[in-house]
């Protein structure tokens, strides 16, 4: 499914400017999907819209993406759906999934091998929310496009 931009004559502070919903099928090649049309939706922003998007802002997005995606095939039946979206300089990654048990990340323990992908989420992102829906829930971690004062911005196209 292509962007869905934000209405211009709904004015919200805040609102999304460009937005992109896909459904993963759950198969093994949907976390590399997931990635990449995580890039272009964000080369999309740079493009299209003149945002400036820090090479770390993709890279992050793309780890985010990865992990919730990961995490909701593992743990959840049936189909995945992420959702891109831009509003206020930020990035908004939201993976929804059909097990209603919220996640709970573990304390950190370096001798642990994996189960350490909510805890990365936790760590990359700007905000971190979950939220039950009627089936299942919805994850949402906000990223900040453009890094600190005198951070590293990619002036080149993502893709």
């Amino acid at each position: 499914m292509g962007p869905v931009p934000g209405n211009e004559d709904d004015e919200v502070p805040g609102a999304p400017v460009l937005r992109q919903t896909v459904a993963l099928d759950g198969e093994g090649g949907s976390i590399a999907e997931a990635r990449h049309l995580t890039a272009a939706f964000l080369a999309r922003a740079q493009t299209d819209l003149g945002l400036p998007v820090s090479a770390r802002a993709l890279g992050m997005a793309q780890l985010v993406v990865s992990e919730l995606v990961t995490n909701a095939r593992k743990y959840a039946p049936g189909p995945v759906l992420m959702e891109l979206r831009i509003a206020e300089a930020m990035v908004d990654v939201v993976v929804w999934d059909s097990d209603p048990v919220l996640p709970v990340a573990r304390a950190a323990n370096p001798d642990r091998v994996g189960q350490h992908g909510l805890e990365i989420v936790k760590a990359v992102a700007d905000s971190f929310e979950v939220q039950r829906e009627p089936v299942g829930k919805r994850i949402t971690a906000r990223i900040a496009l453009r890094d600190v004062p005198g951070g590293d911005l990619v002036d080149r196209p993502l893709t």
